[in-house]
């Protein structure tokens, strides 16, 4: 997995999504199915792209007159990278605190916490066969 270090700016995520779905794609394909959501022209689509390109999260080929762009990071890298980033700066890099919080926002159905319980428990197997 290659690793990046740029963040995803906040008008960079509806992109990598769009590319995610389309990929390869151009700067007027992405621009189409954005249209509707941000009303963003063109031009401010593939200035964003080729930003993206100079930061290194997508990569752009050139075939005749048209750029066709591809993501570099999955969508597994960029939410670990947004993760961590929310850990470290609104939690102080305090694991439980976060938790709590997304525990006490009442957000999470019976099924999810389920699913988190059978997550932490596989860890705990891993953990002391580990040691």
């Amino acid at each position: 997995m290659p690793k990046y270090s740029a963040e995803l700016t906040e008008a960079e995520w509806p992109i990598i999504k769009a590319v995610w779905r389309l990929e390869p794609c151009s700067a007027p394909q992405v621009q189409q199915a954005l249209e509707t959501k941000m009303g963003w022209a063109y031009s401010t689509v593939r200035t964003l792209m080729d930003r993206m390109v100079a930061k290194g999260l997508l990569r752009g080929e050139k075939t005749r007159n048209v750029t066709f762009y591809s993501s570099v990071i999955t969508r597994k890298q960029a939410q670990r990278k947004e993760l961590l980033y929310a850990l470290k700066h609104a939690f102080n890099g305090g694991l439980t605190p976060m938790v709590q919080c997304l525990l006490e926002s009442g957000n999470i159905s019976d099924q999810e916490l389920v699913d988190l319980e059978s997550l932490i428990r596989s860890r705990k197997k891993e953990s002391k066969r580990s040691k």
